[in-house]
């Protein structure tokens, strides 16, 4: 670019690339201050400072012509080229949810939460419970016989929890989980405390605090030290739902 006949010049000679950029840019403010509306711009921003800002960029501008160059640079109109794809492509998932044709692992993000009345806290029980042991030989076993081995208390012990569920909803089966305290936001967080949490539809969902302890999950129960002692096949941690009298049962055992 040729300044040599401009006025003001003191000598002749081509315009450097910093002249020409700032050239370049202030023709893009003048044009663009009389076609766009600033006003109407979604992204602009004025700080209590009196600078402008845009919203898009997060970038820092000290007047409108500054902000208006802005916007017809490269930064600005490819931030807007990934907006509009991002807006396109999340109107094409919710109209493909509408229509039930998502299908993978983006079927349960777009699934919409279930909404129902919750009709209050149910009713339930807690008992104690405490693992038998098998004694030592020297009585009768189950069969009469002598020379098995007796049952007797002193094991691990467990929770019983019996929740009553009369109004549950036809078809809904309770469910449970374990929940560490770090999990939950209704209680400050402490490492020696897990939950038990039930949730029956319509019933709101309830939780048994209970010690930060291993919980037995394995098939069998009663182990004994002695020498050929019998195990019984039974779990130590399980839950049964009852639907004719409508009680849901969990057993917690800890190791």
């Amino acid at each position: 670019m040729d300044y040599q006949n401009r006025a003001g010049n003191k000598g002749a000679g081509v315009a450097g690339s910093s002249e020409a950029n700032v050239d370049r840019r202030e023709r893009l403010r003048k044009l663009a201050m009389e076609t766009i509306d600033i006003s109407k711009d979604p992204y602009i921003l004025r700080n209590h400072l009196g600078s402008l800002e845009c919203r898009l960029c997060l970038t820092l501008h000290t007047n409108e012509g500054s902000y208006l160059a802005h916007t017809q640079g490269k930064k600005h109109q490819t931030n807007l080229a990934r907006r509009a794809a991002r807006e396109a492509k999340e109107q094409a998932q919710g109209v493909q949810n509408q229509m039930g044709l998502i299908t993978g692992p983006n079927a349960l993000e777009m699934a919409p939460k279930k909404q129902f009345i919750k009709i209050g806290r149910p009713g339930y029980k807690i008992t104690k419970v405490r693992e038998p042991l098998i004694g030592g030989a020297g009585g009768n076993d189950e069969n009469g016989e002598e020379g098995g081995f007796l049952e007797s208390a002193g094991g691990r012990l467990g929770l019983l929890f019996q929740i009553q569920l009369p109004e549950i909803k036809e078809g809904v089966k309770p469910l449970h989980r374990f929940m560490s305290s770090f999990e939950q936001r209704v209680e400050q967080q402490n490492r020696a405390w897990q939950y038990l949490v039930v949730a029956a539809e319509p019933y709101e969902t309830i939780a048994f605090k209970l010690q930060s302890r291993e919980i037995d999950r394995s098939e069998t129960l009663v182990l004994s030290s002695l020498p050929g002692a019998r195990a019984k096949e039974e779990p130590g941690t399980w839950s049964h739902w009852d639907p004719d009298v409508k009680t849901y049962t969990v057993q917690v055992m800890f190791r």
